[in-house]
């Protein structure tokens, strides 16, 4: 049996409540799903919705990997540090409409990229 312990459940009310990332685009914290079992261990999933990303929006993947990173470091890192114990992993996603988790939705873009944690930091893994 899978458990996991959700951080958040409601999207930001508005904009001015969006979590600033590098490229300017607007993303809001969707939720967090936390000790969730992975390939090395425990996992935490920051998911964001941002609908700059959809297709003819103004973000593309290149710009939003920075944006990822950024978020791993600055919104996901702080959150997870001091857990007990501490994630293997953490990953970031980004989707242009909020998605319930795990289920498909195949008309929305949506970008996922892998942290593995070391020395305090956010370090980039293949996903």
């Amino acid at each position: 049996m899978r458990s996991a312990a959700l951080l958040f459940l409601a999207l930001p009310a508005c904009a001015e409540d969006a979590v600033p990332v590098p490229s300017g685009q607007t993303v809001l914290f969707q939720d967090a799903i936390l000790n969730e079992a992975g390939p090395d261990g425990q996992t935490a999933r920051f998911r964001f919705v941002a609908p700059d990303i959809a297709p003819g929006g103004k973000v593309g993947f290149d710009t939003a990997v920075a944006d990822m990173q950024h978020l791993c470091d600055t919104y996901a890192l702080p959150r997870v540090t001091g857990n007990v114990p501490l994630p293997q992993q953490i990953i970031i996603s980004l989707s242009a409409e909020a998605v319930p988790f795990g289920e498909a939705a195949p008309a929305v873009t949506q970008f996922f990229e892998a942290y593995s944690l070391q020395d305090g930091a956010c370090i980039w893994e293949v996903f």
